[in-house]
């Protein structure tokens, strides 16, 4: 009777019942064919947007000398007659950032009909070649690579806290203000809500950053930099990882890297933000090519291959050890090594038994050889304080307590957060366990797995900022081909990208209002000029032959 009514029903909830024959969310996958190169018209067409998007990084990066998240003390271009320019015109520096960054957005959305095509109808003619769309984004993250940080003021935490491991304290138990003090130079820069906060990272982000702190000292300029670096790295590892798990799943390289490598969202807060969520996405992705380039291979797990599991399971734990959400790639790694291994409980069983002392070891390894312990645990929780409005259960709980207010019953809004955020917490969960027994039926590949796995977590999470967009963006690229995903994941990168403030935080409402204004007529005024030169308008002409498809052919 209870095997019944309760084993029963709960193994067709989480998906363990044999009759099921796929995912739901499998509808999300299709296979999609390689494609000829452009042919001459189209080239000079990519040249053309290529360089439209370039203008625009330019445009970012010289008004970011006056709009951008500049540092309160230590300011190079202060005092500089030229460079301090922008700095003395707030609007003005402010309506060329915002106009540079509109221009990325345009530039990327047109470069993608020679990445992905038409939605319509799926036909895709031709499309770049991997070496032009790597050029293309060589060009536009060269000019946000020496720009100052835009979007947000994240990296002088990162600086502060690194500056308290250096000290030899502990910033999983004490903030900048009272490990430094309010009047450290690298405290006036941490942002007021995260003065009094212990870190929330990982100790390999602090590992490292301390390394940064020894090169530097207190150094602003010269800290922000070798961050941005470690970022770069980190994105390095995502164009590496995005088109060889793209072609695992039957997916066009470049379409991958287009919507995961070349979004403006990492453009603008990856790199021009300096956000360690890039190394944290590159090594997990890295990590699960390695791992599933062993386990899809049909020579057994053993020698060379042993050494890619092995090493694959690694990086993702090394990515956990930066920010904790990635460690649940390994639970879709693992799940593909037990339907290897059968499918059984034992399967899963020695799965998690190998895996898991991997991730031991490597989480183990650095919390103790970096000498920060494992404070981060009980400080994962501490962007809580943040009521963020794209996160789900947040805007329910604000919207509720609003409604309590208006109707004269109070503000309840820190009781309902309580109460719909764990409940987020357990449907993100569910949804998690659905897709790990889906890639251990074989209903699902890891990949999209994953994917859709972090787009619960983060849509369920209690704080979404912009950037943790990616987390799920990036593992979906390189899987998800259908319109019902890529038509949203443009509109929304595009949308979000455009309406945050370059300096991260807020400007005077009119000064907000002239500089859209300024950016719409400007934009209009490139338009006009550019509409016989620019590919405005879709047309991707007949079914002409164009260059071969070879990975790295063409030379626009």
């Amino acid at each position: 009777m209870f095997r019944h009514r309760v084993v029963g029903p709960f193994r067709k909830i989480v998906g363990l019942d044999a009759i099921q024959p796929a995912s739901s969310v499998a509808v999300l996958h299709g296979d999609e064919k390689e494609a000829p190169g452009l042919n001459k018209a189209e080239n000079v067409q990519l040249r053309a947007i290529r360089r439209f998007g370039a203008a625009g990084t330019i445009l970012m990066a010289v008004g970011a000398l006056g709009a951008g998240a500049q540092p309160v003390l230590q300011n190079p271009v202060v005092g500089v007659r030229i460079l301090s320019l922008p700095s003395r015109m707030a609007t003005t520096a402010l309506t060329v950032t915002m106009t540079g960054t509109v221009m990325v957005v345009i530039a990327w959305l047109l470069l993608g009909r020679f990445a992905v095509g038409r939605f319509r109808d799926g036909n895709v003619p031709r499309r770049l070649t991997r070496s032009q769309l790597d050029r293309t984004l060589l060009l536009w993250i060269l000019p946000l690579c020496v720009a100052p940080p835009m979007f947000s003021r994240d990296v002088y935490s990162y600086l502060a806290q690194s500056e308290i491991t250096a000290r030899g304290l502990d910033p999983y138990a004490i903030g900048p203000a009272g490990a430094l003090g309010v009047d450290n130079v690298l405290t006036r820069t941490v942002p007021n809500i995260w003065r009094d906060t212990p870190a929330p990272y990982g100790p390999l982000f602090l590992w490292m950053g301390r390394g940064i702190t020894w090169l530097t000292g207190e150094n602003i300029v010269a800290g922000i930099f070798l961050h941005r670096l470690l970022a770069l790295a980190g994105v390095a590892l995502i164009v590496w990882a995005l088109p060889r798990l793209a072609k695992r799943c039957g997916v066009a390289a470049v379409s991958a890297l287009w919507l995961g490598a070349a979004n403006p969202l990492l453009l603008f807060h990856l790199v021009a933000g300096i956000h360690n969520e890039a190394l944290m996405i590159g090594l997990m992705l890295a990590g699960t090519e390695l791992a599933l380039r062993a386990i899809e291979s049909a020579e057994p797990i053993h020698g060379v291959k042993l050494a890619l599991l092995l090493s694959g399971a690694g990086l993702i734990a090394l990515s956990s050890t930066v920010k904790i959400p990635s460690l649940i790639a390994l639970g879709f790694v693992g799940m593909a090594l037990a339907r290897r291994w059968g499918g059984s409980i034992r399967g899963v069983a020695c799965a998690a038994a190998l895996l898991g002392v991997v991730s031991i070891v490597i989480i183990g390894g650095v919390s103790a050889v970096s000498g920060l312990g494992f404070g981060w645990i009980g400080t994962l929780g501490t962007a809580g304080v943040v009521r963020s409005w794209m996160s789900i259960p947040t805007i329910l709980g604000l919207g509720t307590g609003f409604t309590g207010v208006l109707l004269g019953l109070g503000d309840h809004t820190t009781a309902v957060l309580g109460l719909t955020r764990p409940i987020a917490a357990v449907v993100a969960g569910f949804v998690a366990l659905r897709m790990l027994v889906a890639v251990m039926k074989g209903r699902l590949h890891p990949v999209g797995a994953l994917g859709v796995s972090l787009a619960a977590l983060v849509l369920l999470f209690p704080v979404v900022q912009p950037w943790y967009l990616l987390w799920a963006v990036t593992p979906l690229a390189a899987w998800a081909t259908k319109p019902s995903f890529r038509v949203p994941a443009i509109v929304f990168s595009s949308i979000v990208s455009v309406i945050l403030m370059p300096n991260g935080s807020e400007y005077l409402p009119f000064q907000i209002v002239q500089a859209a204004i300024m950016t719409i007529l400007i934009i209009g005024v490139m338009y006009l000029t550019t509409r016989r030169r620019m590919p405005w308008r879709a047309n991707t002409g007949p079914e002409e032959s164009g260059v071969p498809a070879e990975e790295y052919a063409g030379s626009s």
